[in-house]
């Protein structure tokens, strides 16, 4: 029973010797394969350079806005059901006011009926859905000439509701949005709809046509400066824009404040996610090992990528303060050696005096 002193002395010395065991987060470059050897891997390890920096710039500038979305130019506008039609022939307000010319001209409009027609004194039911104005002005012309000596006829729409767009999502007001004469565009339909700043990710918005989603940045294509090129909607378009509960990164490790980030915006940069989370842990950090460990859906297809920055020198934050962290990104920054040294033996200490106890019991029984 003497010999459990000699024990204690062993198991000590050996996890001394095995401080690789130290208690903590960090991550090891051995578990990752690095771009030259990526067979039977899941995982990518990728340095932050200038030459990664230049590669993501360009792709975004590609990816900035569908070229299907740019190429749509809108026809001239078609009349359809559920519009009101206000139709004039000069010098007989019999016909173009028939509820009396002190009405308002709602009150003499004619509704266009859901199978699409009209019907029109003189000139009997007609199918005017799929008409353009001008068509439907030389259709009741012609069959009102049986009757009037050279009729002037004009026609205008003053009720839009056949073709509409419709929107969902961070806006302060989602009522479709009736496409009219004039066409109507992207921004002009953000603009009345409001979005919700506080609440809204303005990475993510989605334009639906034709059964397509398309995925725009709202902040990247007014970025720099500039203004986008106007994107007309099509009628049936579907607008969402996303909101930003479920858009975050996460800073984890030794930083002064682990924390989650909400997005409201693409343009987080590696800096801004560090300098919200205090910044780095000046006493328990290692400068080297700042990660930003970003997923995929399928492994199968793609390997997840760990992005690495070496921050033992300042200038490396000028490479920060271009990469783009996007949503689902963990930002992990891991402890010096000293750091997980320490912690390894506030756990071995206790560890140690619960061993020396029971040796000095053991020696206490013997006697």
């Amino acid at each position: 029973m003497k010999k459990l002193p000699l024990l204690a002395l062993t198991l000590s010395a050996g996890l001394l010797h095995g401080c690789i065991w130290a208690p903590g987060q960090h991550m090891s470059t051995s578990d990752l394969v690095r771009n030259d050897k990526p067979e039977n891997s899941q995982v990518e390890l990728v340095p932050i350079t200038p030459k990664l920096l230049a590669m993501n710039r360009a792709s975004a500038r590609a990816a900035a806005i569908p070229p299907a979305l740019l190429a749509y130019q809108p026809e001239p506008y078609r009349i359809g059901s559920g519009d009101t039609l206000y139709i004039t022939v000069w010098d007989h307000p019999e016909l173009t006011s028939p509820a009396g010319p002190q009405q308002q001209t709602l009150a003499n409009g004619r509704l266009v009926r859901p199978d699409g027609t009209l019907f029109y004194p003189y000139v009997g039911t007609l199918k005017v859905a799929g008409m353009s104005i001008e068509e439907l002005r030389k259709a009741i012309s012609d069959k009102l000439a049986t009757y009037v000596e050279k009729p002037q006829v004009d026609v205008s729409v003053i009720g839009y509701a056949s073709q509409r767009v419709f929107l969902q999502g961070a806006f302060m007001k989602t009522d479709p949005q009736p496409i009219n004469a004039v066409p109507l565009t992207l921004a002009q339909a953000i603009g009345t709809a409001t979005i919700n700043t506080e609440q809204a990710s303005l990475s993510g918005l989605v334009l639906t046509r034709d059964g397509h989603d398309y995925h725009l940045d709202l902040d990247a294509l007014n970025g720099s400066g500039g203004m986008a090129p106007d994107i007309y909607l099509k009628p049936g378009d579907h607008i969402y824009l996303p909101y930003n509960d479920r858009q975050e990164a996460y800073v984890i490790g030794e930083v002064v404040r682990p924390m989650a980030l909400n997005f409201k915006t693409s343009d987080l940069t590696l800096t801004q996610a560090l300098g919200r989370a205090g910044g780095l842990n000046q006493t328990t950090s290692k400068g080297k090992a700042v990660y930003v460990i970003r997923g995929v859906e399928d492994l199968e297809q793609a390997p997840a990528k760990v992005f690495q920055l070496d921050a033992r020198s300042p200038a490396a934050f000028a490479l920060a303060d271009q990469f783009k962290v996007k949503p689902g990104d963990v930002v992990f920054v891991g402890p010096a050696g000293i750091t997980r040294w320490n912690r390894f033996l506030s756990q071995l200490l206790p560890l140690s005096g619960l061993i020396s106890n029971a040796a000095s019991a053991n020696y206490n029984f013997d006697r």
